[in-house]
């Protein structure tokens, strides 16, 4: 229950104050330039990685991309940047 009224408290700050809701939701933001570049910002660490797919913890799910010949351009606590050829990108709620 608490869970519940928090989520209602922040979705509502979020609106009243005109905040974007991966400050106050703790979602993912991610920007694709193409099929070439992903940047993923607010995720909770890597859990798998290969040249052909990689698989990041959210705060809630994971988010799967699939593609070809990844290689990690850069990673920080939450942050990471992957370049590649991506054909996929899949939220994973569990």
């Amino acid at each position: 229950m608490a869970k519940k009224w928090v989520q209602q408290m922040r979705q509502w700050m979020t609106k009243t104050m005109d905040l974007p809701d991966d400050v106050m939701m703790d979602l993912p933001r991610i920007t694709m330039i193409g099929q070439l570049h992903i940047y993923i910002e607010n995720h909770q660490g890597l859990l798998t990685f290969s040249d052909k797919e990689v698989r990041l913890l959210l705060k809630q799910g994971q988010l799967l991309i699939k593609g070809k010949s990844f290689v990690i351009k850069m990673i920080l606590p939450e942050e990471i940047m992957l370049e590649g050829n991506i054909q996929e990108v899949l939220y994973l709620d569990q």
